[in-house]
């Protein structure tokens, strides 16, 4: 029997373009695979359970990035309603979109990550950090790089403008060195990327723009740094409870070694987006990849009373 697919893209994060771009690959990779695939472009709550009620999906693809898409909150919406649903459940994806709440997971496993410190947004305008300059603010709970600054010197603090308002950041130390990319599928990892942005740093238009950023895949570094950088995704994937497939993304110099930024439960699926590139890398078709995520899809199963 052909399973009915429901691939769910676009949504009202930050990150929506970067989804519906995503949404466009799966959708065409699912039907190439021989899905009965449909989509909806998620704007509002009731629709979709209107929609799941009425069509019975088998299985729900989550193509959504950012807020209200990998952050637990759709994830905990389709285990209510007992959907099978692809990537990460509800619980390792609230806790891998909050930057502290993983640095302190990554700390546990003993995964190097750099001095930081959280705090809100106006906490920051009235007293500053305690971290020495340069340090890296970024939203505690947001992707993509969405909303991320570079602070070196006191001049940097009048670029720093959040339009939400006073939002809660991550105050990290900023590491200089390589920025290096390793996904996880399925519990192993099996290569490191290397990410050389043209200008600037990888922020969302150096992700998302073709030609802004070098992919150097496998990266240019020793062996042992690769092993210590796959070890690490790894160990806070299973940490998590991450579940198939999950990209994280470190820095490195000679000096401070491997140092862990932050997990993706939900990588990007676009032409651009690295998961892919490491899974063709490691024999993995983008076809294969999303057929896989629909095969393995689940929900928190609800117990009898």
């Amino acid at each position: 029997m052909v399973k009915k697919v429901l691939v769910l893209k676009g949504g009202f994060s930050a990150e929506r373009e970067v989804s519906l771009m995503s949404g466009a690959g799966v959708e065409k990779a699912l039907r190439k695979k021989g899905y009965d695939v449909d989509s909806v472009d998620f704007r509002d709550v009731n629709t979709l359970i209107d929609l799941i009620e009425r069509e019975k999906p088998d299985v729900v693809f989550n193509a959504l990035h950012g807020n209200w898409g990998e952050d637990g909150e759709i994830q905990a919406l389709f285990d209510l309603l007992q959907v099978p649903y692809t990537h990460s459940g509800m619980k390792a994806s609230l806790t891998g979109m909050d930057k502290g709440l993983t640095r302190l997971k990554a700390e546990q496993c003993g995964i190097k990550v750099a001095e930081a410190e959280c705090l809100s947004f106006d906490e920051w305008k009235k007293n500053g950090a305690k971290i020495s300059l340069p340090y890296v603010l970024k939203p505690v709970c947001d992707g993509s790089s969405v909303g991320v600054f570079i602070v070196r010197t006191e001049d940097d603090f009048r670029r720093v403008c959040y339009p939400e308002g006073n939002i809660s950041l991550l105050c990290e130390k900023y590491i200089e060195g390589k920025e290096l990319t390793a996904m996880v599928w399925k519990g192993k990892a099996f290569a490191v990327t290397e990410l050389r942005p043209e200008k600037g740093f990888y922020d969302y238009a150096a992700k998302y723009t073709d030609g802004m950023t070098r992919h150097i895949l496998p990266a240019e570094i020793l062996e042992e740094t690769a092993k210590t950088v796959m070890s690490y995704a790894e160990k806070i994937h299973q940490a998590l409870g991450c579940r198939m497939v999950s990209r994280s993304d470190f820095r490195y110099n000679d000096r401070d070694g491997v140092v862990f930024l932050e997990i993706n439960t939900h990588p990007g699926l676009t032409p651009l987006s690295l998961v892919p590139e490491q899974a063709k890398y490691a024999g993995i078709s983008y076809e294969d990849l999303c057929a896989e995520l629909v095969e393995n899809a689940q929900c928190r199963k609800r117990k009898s009373l």
